[in-house]
């Protein structure tokens, strides 16, 4: 029996419960976690916004050391250090053949699948695949990806959503051009891995956007030039910072309708909008024809960064191991499993980076 984060219904609290997991199976890994990141699509996935099979054991975004692995599988042995992939692509769909992975129809399958039971025999799922907020948890072969050995395990629990999503953003989804100015709104964990990932592309502004003016240091540190309090004049501001014309890019970490329009306007004509965040069905974007032939400027939504794990980790690895990203600079504070509701509650309140459930 380990210890795990369960969701009971979409709504409730989250509990705390000892849950029993299998053996692995074929093509199955048993992972115990060195440490879990609370995400906000943890957040959506509770308050419905993302609808998966329930009860689950909820946590996505995670690290730790293989314990066991079941009949063919060959990539990872026991001992192994690994980063777990909520998203595994199967290689052969339509989106899988045509190179774009993170739109593959069969991703999230697994969250169908019985999980773990609690002690009275309730059967669980993982919430998005892998059910990181436990001790030790069971997933497909496909998804755990091998972690380079210099980068500590504990923060490399971020490299499986918040780095790799904003690693993305910059580099895949809106293709930052060195000299290009960026605006970046939501400074959260993943809007902190989108600064250093600007600030990696060679941009030469970069504009953070947050409701809080305590995330100022932080966003800085993370490679910000400027530093903005949304307001209903913050996409002046922005043309203000980029010589009247706007933004080159913006990346949207939020997912509200209101600021996904004010990262369009905040961009030049002819510039470019990626949306990371999740929002609900009740946020709706609204433009009319004209500005959209004058202004030409794109609008676009983003996956996982329109990442591909497996090409895209060792990269990151790389400017990890260089000095270039700081994995740590990430997280504002590290707890435990009974800790993620106040977490939750920080996130809603707009106040931190990321935090980490270390176990």
């Amino acid at each position: 029996m380990v210890r795990a984060a369960v969701l009971p219904a979409v709504g409730a609290p989250l509990e705390i419960a000892e849950i029993e997991l299998p053996e692995p199976g074929p093509g199955q890994v048993r992972v115990r976690l060195a440490a879990a990141g609370v995400c906000h699509s943890d957040l959506s996935l509770r308050n419905g916004t993302m609808r998966v099979p329930l009860p689950a054991v909820l946590g996505h975004e995670g690290a730790g050391t293989v314990v066991s692995a079941g009949p063919g599988v060959t990539h990872v042995a026991p001992g192994d250090r690994v980063v777990l992939n909520w998203a595994p692509s199967c290689g052969s769909c339509p989106p899988c053949a045509d190179g774009e992975v993170w739109l593959c129809e069969s991703a999230l399958t697994g969250t169908g699948r019985v999980h773990a039971r609690t002690a009275d025999g309730t059967e669980l799922h993982p919430g998005l695949n892998v059910g990181a907020f436990a001790e030790e948890t069971v997933v497909a072969a496909n998804c755990v990806l091998p972690l380079p050995g210099s980068i500590p395990l504990t923060d490399a629990a971020l490299l499986g959503c918040a780095v790799l999503t904003g690693y993305g953003a910059v580099h895949r989804a809106a293709r930052v051009r060195a000299g290009e100015s960026v605006v970046v709104f939501g400074v959260g964990g993943v809007g902190l891995a989108v600064l250093q990932s600007a600030r990696i592309a060679g941009a030469a502004t970069v504009v953070a956007v947050d409701v809080s003016p305590e995330k100022e240091a932080l966003a800085r540190a993370a490679g910000a030039t400027a530093y903005l309090v949304a307001s209903d004049t913050t996409a002046k501001e922005v043309r203000g910072l980029t010589g009247g014309r706007g933004a080159d890019v913006a990346v949207e970490c939020v997912g509200r309708a209101t600021t996904i329009r004010t990262a369009w306007e905040s961009t030049r004509r002819g510039g470019r909008t990626t949306v990371v965040g999740i929002g609900g069905k009740d946020q709706r974007v609204t433009f009319h024809a004209l500005e959209l032939f004058h202004w030409g400027r794109t609008l676009a939504g983003c996956v996982y960064g329109n990442s591909d794990p497996a090409r895209d980790l060792p990269v990151i690895a790389g400017h990890i191991r260089e000095g270039r990203f700081d994995l740590g600079a990430l997280v504002t504070e590290r707890i435990g499993l009974e800790d993620i509701p106040d977490a939750f509650a920080t996130m809603l309140a707009g106040r931190g980076g990321r935090s980490l459930v270390v176990f």
